[in-house]
């Protein structure tokens, strides 16, 4: 059985540390489909990178008017350690739950009452005009860069877009957390083998409604299905709009604007020729962005592609902000 290497950080939070903070911390108060009053903790992550560092919760103060008779619901990106922070000092209120976007509620994980119980799933108010933004797939062979791709252009779209989502469709192991880790590539390969699940016959429809949650609520869900053309992608394909193939084979190409525009009926938007060359050569820019750039490869990405970013960005929903 494959093992994660321990490691040391050599990265030295406090003097990366900028002086204005990087948190807020915003509350509201709604009630939900089924009458129950619950309060919101909002967490926004104010820097452009979205980046936080651990001292800064040392200063961080909870909002005023916090009703202790009543549930919490705490929502927003952010690091694990400050979920854990806020859970602690929101130990006095009536109950604290986590919001879960891939289903539109909110999971409880301690309470002091018997109005809800460990583990409920609490439906929350319902927001937005009830439109669907884009469900972009990212699709290609293996070995492609289709992981990286998809971190890459989350990041490039987050500082203008807050509220899109990438959805991890693929259970090889592979995410955020590996992308953004300071992993060696044997400690990498190492821990996506220690995390490496299988198919399962509700894996694919959990994930595609998982996405249509996310597409009625944020502005663009990107998703990482992984390296196969599979029937059993079909949910998938019903549960998404747009595509980009990202391929290291040209002959491999073919078979998933089949699988993606033909079966599925979705848009294509870019075809990616990817590359371990440093280069960004356009070859055709309608009716899709054709380009062959890279390295697509952890810790030597290319930086997203402005023709890409281009074709990309219209497909973005402009969510109206609240009050």
């Amino acid at each position: 059985m494959a093992t994660v290497p321990s490691y040391d950080s050599t990265i030295n939070f406090k003097s990366m540390n900028p002086s204005h903070p990087s948190i807020r911390l915003h509350l509201s108060h709604h009630e939900n489909p089924q009458g129950l009053k619950y309060q919101q903790l909002t967490i926004e992550l104010t820097r452009k990178d979205r980046i936080i560092y651990p001292e800064e919760i040392a200063d961080l103060e909870l909002p005023s008017g916090i009703d202790t008779t009543c549930g919490v619901v705490i929502s927003g990106r952010a690091p694990i350690w400050l979920h854990g922070y806020l859970m602690y000092e929101l130990h006095p209120t009536a109950w604290v739950a986590y919001y879960e976007p891939r289903m539109y509620s909110a999971i409880v994980a301690a309470t002091q009452t018997r109005q809800v119980k460990i583990g409920q799933v609490i439906p929350l108010e319902q927001k937005g005009d009830g439109t669907l933004c884009a469900g972009l797939m990212i699709v290609g062979p293996p070995d492609s860069g289709k992981s990286v791709l998809s971190h890459t252009l989350f990041k490039a779209l987050l500082a203008d877009h807050p509220d899109i989502y990438l959805q991890r469709a693929n259970w090889d192991g592979e995410g955020n957390y590996v992308l953004e880790s300071v992993f060696t590539e044997e400690q990498q390969e190492a821990f996506k083998a220690a995390n490496k699940g299988g198919l399962t016959e509700r894996f694919f429809p959990y994930h595609a409604q998982a996405i249509l949650q996310l597409r009625r609520q944020k502005a663009l869900v990107i998703v990482d299905v992984g390296g196969m053309v599979q029937p059993e992608k079909q949910p998938i394909l019903e549960a998404c709009s747009h595509y980009i193939i990202i391929s290291s084979k040209p002959e491999a190409i073919p078979a998933w604007h089949e699988f993606c525009r033909d079966s599925g009926n979705l848009k294509p938007v870019a075809v990616i020729h990817s590359t371990l060359s440093e280069c960004e050569i356009i070859h055709q820019q309608e009716p899709y962005v054709e380009i062959t750039c890279g390295p697509w490869v952890r810790g030597q990405a290319t930086e997203v592609p402005v023709s890409l970013l281009e074709c990309v960005r219209p497909i973005v929903k402009h969510l109206v902000a609240e009050g």
